[in-house]
């Protein structure tokens, strides 16, 4: 066997090697709840997980690229890690009707100032599936318009925007500048494949 051969092929969806025996909601919020659920199995026996469910679908990123070449970060200030952050406008739908594309317009007027002709998911993933169902959407927004910005949530009340080259942006995430997740997805994403990415848009 080779080294770039397996056994099998992979499967994510083939039968689970543990069994749900219950589940309990011990934190409800606006955003996400968390469960706790106690699971067993033939080889450790029983066993508890904390699991974080999302509310409303994805969360929503918005890599937006103006004429010239330039990508909208919000500075935010983030409460649990106590220190400033560059990221891609992003957030959560406020309902079970608000759709992805909505967030992602909204979030890209209120948080950068910006409206955009033209919007394409690009790409999605699972933010930690280790005790989390939260997924991202990213979505790459083209034909910008500057707009008044709206939205300023209480952490961060009057937060700048800063205009970045895709390359100054790949070397800020290289470098360990941008630390935000979804930036750096959204950024390696682009700076990676832009044929592929621009196509989609």
């Amino acid at each position: 066997m080779g080294a770039s051969e397996t056994y099998r092929r992979f499967d994510p969806w083939r039968t689970s090697p543990v069994r749900e025996e219950s589940r309990s909601q011990i934190v409800e919020s606006h955003y996400f709840n968390v469960d706790r659920v106690a699971l067993s199995s033939p080889q450790v026996g029983q066993f508890e997980r904390y699991i974080v469910t999302e509310n409303d679908g994805d969360t929503v990123g918005v890599l937006a690229m103006t004429d010239d070449g330039m990508i909208p970060f919000i500075e935010q200030y983030r409460i649990p890690t106590h220190r400033w952050t560059l990221e891609i406008p992003a957030g959560h739908a406020t309902g079970p009707d608000d759709k992805p594309l909505d967030v992602a317009r909204r979030k890209l007027r209120e948080e950068a100032g910006f409206e955009a002709s033209h919007f394409a998911q690009f790409t999605r993933f699972i933010n930690t599936p280790s005790f989390s169902t939260q997924h991202t959407a990213l979505f790459y927004a083209t034909g910008l318009t500057p707009v008044a910005r709206s939205g300023f949530g209480p952490e961060t009340p009057r937060s700048d925007v800063r205009m970045l080259s895709l390359d100054d942006a790949y070397r800020m995430a290289v470098n360990g500048t941008i630390v935000d997740a979804k930036s750096i997805i959204a950024v390696l994403r682009l700076y990676s494949a832009p044929d592929h990415v621009i196509e989609e848009a």
